[in-house]
């Protein structure tokens, strides 16, 4: 349930009508159009067509000034909700929402140091997980923004060119290990022009907010292609971010202080007051029969390298962030084997199947699975949700 803390910002339908930005409260989804056409944010000075759009760019594009004063107004005026009129709210289930934020790029980070590492045991040395530049750098691939959809598109079991054995010719055929990746979105909320670098003591001003993402992949597929350039068509077919942005300001009571890197990172990576954010995580399984299984609890703060030292890598060189663009931050494994982000880990290669309530078992995922990502932060009395991402799988075409 979306409390009043969270206040989050998303797209909606209602039966085929105009796309408008929204708000959600419990179950309840706020129509912020109709109140800014009831003159609710009249004195904020911001264009009422901002609101009537078929996504969050110009919205945020406003900047934190204009955005954070309309968070605080809706926290204002739900706060009192028998004094707002019944026709700016809907049920959830009356609604579609769609996909927030029209990506222009997107980066896929390998953040955590434990998912990392992992995954160099399993395909490398296991003495020498870790090649030698992930920890002097946070590592990072640019994907595909055109396959990324919001929570509640289904898609089928891409297919590829596949080579288990290497000494016999690759074969095509669907993936036989279709596998998940728990992570977080960042969306860009300010652009830098080209050739200009981001501070990372200064990142978190290019911030908007946060998705829940699953970064959907082919192991098998992967494992064949990735040579020498990295990921392709065992990671583009797919990805899904939940519907609802969580603002920054948000999760403000959920910073927390991390320990210094080791090796010291160079200069433009060194932050003043190095934080990450505490916000759990959750990973459930659901078979074709409609058992849910949780397979995974990680959180946030089990990264290596902070979003703001993402921002700044990846502006460096000057390249050029634009209002809109997502950074995702790899898949966000813990220390403990039930914290593994994806069925790779979990697995541990297929080695060891998940056993499912009843009676199956899972190495990597069947046709028909739905995964759901779920997200919260809690402390002190206020709590921040961030709803869900669920997918299902359909058989290959």
């Amino acid at each position: 349930m979306f409390t009043i803390d969270t206040i989050p910002f998303g797209i909606f339908t209602v039966k085929n009508r105009r796309k408008k930005v929204a708000t959600i409260i419990g179950s309840q989804v706020v129509d912020i159009a109709a109140l800014a056409n009831l003159g609710y944010f009249k004195d904020l000075k911001i264009p009422k067509s901002v609101f009537t759009k078929e996504y969050l760019n110009e919205f945020i594009a406003l900047g934190k000034n204009k955005t954070n004063a309309v968070r605080t107004r809706l926290q204002e005026v739900l706060a009192q909700p028998q004094q707002l009129p019944t026709s700016v709210f809907y049920n959830e289930t009356d609604v579609q929402l769609h996909l927030p934020v029209k990506i222009g790029d997107y980066t896929d980070f390998y953040s955590s140091e434990q998912h990392a590492t992992n995954v160099g045991m399993m395909f490398r040395d296991p003495a020498n997980a870790l090649l030698p530049n992930w920890k002097h750098l946070p590592v990072a691939y640019h994907g595909r923004a055109s396959s990324i959809a919001v929570s509640g598109t289904n898609f089928h079991r891409p297919k590829g060119q596949l080579c288990p054995d290497e000494s016999q010719p690759p074969f095509f055929s669907p993936t036989k290990r279709l596998d998940i990746e728990l992570e977080m979105a960042t969306v860009i909320g300010k652009s830098n022009s080209l050739g200009e670098s981001v501070d990372v003591n200064e990142a978190e001003e290019y911030i908007f907010g946060f998705q829940l993402f699953n970064d959907w992949s082919a192991r098998d597929i992967q494992k064949w292609e990735y040579v020498p350039l990295g990921p392709f068509l065992a990671k583009n077919f797919f990805s899904s971010v939940s519907p609802w942005v969580i603002p920054i300001k948000a999760l403000a009571p959920f910073k927390v202080p991390v320990a210094p890197q080791t090796p010291t990172v160079l200069p433009y990576l060194q932050e003043e007051n190095r934080h990450l954010f505490d916000v759990e995580l959750e990973v459930y399984l659901q078979t074709a029969a409609g058992t849910e299984t949780k397979i995974c609890h990680s959180n946030f703060k089990n990264l290596y390298w902070s979003v703001s030292q993402q921002i700044a890598h990846h502006t460096v060189n000057g390249c050029n962030l634009n209002v809109g663009d997502l950074l995702a931050s790899g898949t966000i494994s813990g220390k403990e084997p039930e914290s593994f982000g994806s069925l790779l880990e979990l697995t541990w290669g297929g080695k060891n199947p998940i056993l499912l309530p009843d009676g199956t078992e899972r190495r990597f995922l069947e046709d028909y699975d739905t995964i759901i990502i779920r997200g919260y932060a809690e402390k002190d009395g206020i709590r921040v949700d961030f709803g869900e991402v669920r997918n299902t799988v359909l058989p290959a075409v």
